[in-house]
């Protein structure tokens, strides 16, 4: 019979993640987990229960699409359009002049009338 209750290190390795991942699901109170003094553990059963309701099914591409278009009410739409047009309205809110590089400054380089930087 294995440990009922894991260390951070047992854990990390059961999951095959690291401790930094857990230690931040612990901070966050996101995995069960029991805090004696400094010292983690977690219960083998209450993590596993915990990792199952982290499943999800896998569904072909295909057949997602499919399921997507289903819900179309007009199926002459081109998808394709589609997501091209919303894919460039996304560059657009990204890449404008206003969300440019946080390092630039603006006023830089203006002179006074002295020859110096302002």
């Amino acid at each position: 019979m294995g440990k009922e209750y894991l260390t951070i290190d047992d854990l990390a390795e059961y999951f095959s993640v690291k401790r930094s991942t857990l230690y931040a699901k612990v901070e966050s109170g996101e995995i069960p987990h029991y805090k004696v003094g400094r010292l983690i553990r977690f219960r083998r059963d209450e993590v596993n229960t915990w990792m199952e309701g982290h499943r999800r099914e896998r569904i072909a591409p295909d057949k997602k699409a499919k399921e997507i278009l289903k819900g179309v009410r007009n199926p002459k739409i081109d998808v394709s359009k589609v997501v091209k047009k919303v894919i460039e309205e996304a560059k657009d809110r990204s890449y404008t002049l206003g969300h440019g590089k946080p390092d630039r400054i603006k006023g830089l380089r203006k002179e006074v009338e002295n020859g110096n930087l302002s």
